[in-house]
């Protein structure tokens, strides 16, 4: 054993550069996996609300409180999907 391997061991065994970038490469595919699935799920929110009808909610206004011109007063609810 020469000095080098005894400073190898004392630093916690110093993996090669080729093993550390096959982990970076490994978590780099897993987190654009992750990405990817939160991707999915949100599609299918988009897809449900969009296959739900939009229905305008009531507003309780006074008589004189008339909507701007160019508005058409209408406010929509929009819920979350449940899974």
């Amino acid at each position: 054993m020469d000095i080098n391997d005894s400073e190898t061991e004392s630093a916690g065994g110093i993996e090669p550069a080729s093993d550390l970038s096959e982990i970076a490469a490994q978590c780099a595919a897993s987190n654009l996996l992750d990405f990817a699935a939160q991707l999915a799920g949100l599609a299918e929110d988009l897809k449900a609300l969009a296959a739900r009808p939009i229905e305008p909610m009531s507003t309780l206004a006074e008589p004189d409180d008339q909507p701007e011109s160019g508005s058409s007063g209408i406010t929509l609810k929009i819920e979350p999907s449940r899974q």
